[in-house]
């Protein structure tokens, strides 16, 4: 009789699970479909080594490449800074492989070099000829990888607010964020971290875009609600776990960066320390460009668009301009 009444307990504890489950799963298809349906790709797909680029092309001139951060997406630029930019440039803002629209190749790892491998091969794919190179955050440091390890491919490199060094230690804020394990980031993905999103959201954007408040379109017209999709959540999931695999190994390189390169850092970024992501760089890199932006936080091209499209284009011009003379 005891087997009997455990093993009943048993079968309704895992068809619970199951329907727990079943309800993540049918509530994260439900929110995709609306995200979907009202926040459809913005440009244009490419095929690139497996990976389907989602892409932003727009402006005549030296083409100028934007690398988004983490958990981010294309209208990081195309929004706030396309807009003030002016003319002159060509500018291309792309998902990277797994974020917002574009999709990851089979078997890919997220890695550093892996992903600075894509967006070379991207540029190529596109008749880019040396762009320069702009990556906000984590987008720095695959824009760091680039101009380590595929030199001959760019005029030159801009760093906003970027992770150019390994952080000793975790922050809690983004502990949730640190799944080392693919099948629990593919579960969570398709089952709890759409649903958690939406509620949490415009909470997680308040630490991001701090001391700033986040722009109050940002999930509409920022893109902000594309993050929901499960494919995203698992390549920003997959970004973060392997991030120090490589980034250690190529900040010892940083010395061998020739072209012309800034960094734009905020005055009162509270998401990385300027002791740690921007002094040492400076140090690395010879004749860096490094503008502290007082009262700017993590997001200058939100907060300071102007500030933000006029350095880049200081730095532009000195990268063109020394290709024009070679």
């Amino acid at each position: 009789m005891l087997l009997t009444v455990l093993l009943w307990l048993l079968a309704a504890i895992i068809l619970a699970a199951v329907a727990v489950v079943g309800y993540f799963v049918f509530k994260t298809q439900r929110i995709v479909a609306w995200v979907e349906r009202t926040m459809p790709p913005a440009g244009k797909f490419i095929e690139v080594k497996g990976n389907r680029i989602h892409y932003v092309d727009m402006g005549e001139g030296p083409p100028i490449v934007f690398l988004h951060g983490l958990g981010a997406q294309l209208h990081h630029f195309t929004d706030p800074l396309f807009k003030v930019f002016g003319p002159g440039y060509r500018l291309i803002a792309l998902d990277r492989p797994g974020s917002g629209y574009s999709t990851r190749a089979r078997g890919s790892t997220g890695r550093l070099p892996e992903q600075a491998d894509i967006v070379c091969a991207f540029m190529e794919q596109l008749g880019l000829e040396k762009p320069v190179i702009v990556g906000h955050s984590l987008g720095g440091s695959v824009a760091l990888a680039i101009a380590v390890e595929h030199p001959e491919a760019i005029s030159g490199l801009v760093l906003l607010s970027a992770l150019t060094h390994k952080e000793v230690e975790l922050r809690p804020e983004f502990k949730a964020l640190f799944v080392s394990s693919p099948l629990k980031r593919f579960i969570l993905a398709h089952t709890v971290s759409a649903p958690a999103g939406l509620k949490y959201g415009m909470k997680t954007m308040g630490l991001i875009f701090a001391p700033h408040p986040a722009p109050k379109n940002y999930m509409t017209d920022n893109g902000g609600y594309i993050g929901l999709r499960p494919s995203h959540y698992y390549a920003s999931a997959t970004d973060f776990a392997v991030i120090e695999m490589d980034l250690p190994r190529l900040s010892e390189r940083y010395n061998e960066i020739k072209v012309p390169t800034g960094l734009l850092f905020g005055g009162v970024d509270p998401i990385i320390r300027l002791e740690v992501q921007g002094t040492p760089v400076k140090e690395k890199i010879a004749g860096l460009d490094l503008e502290i932006a007082e009262g700017l936080g993590h997001m200058p091209q939100f907060v300071g668009p102007d500030q933000v499209a006029a350095f880049i284009r200081r730095i532009a011009e000195r990268a063109f301009a020394g290709r024009a003379a070679a």
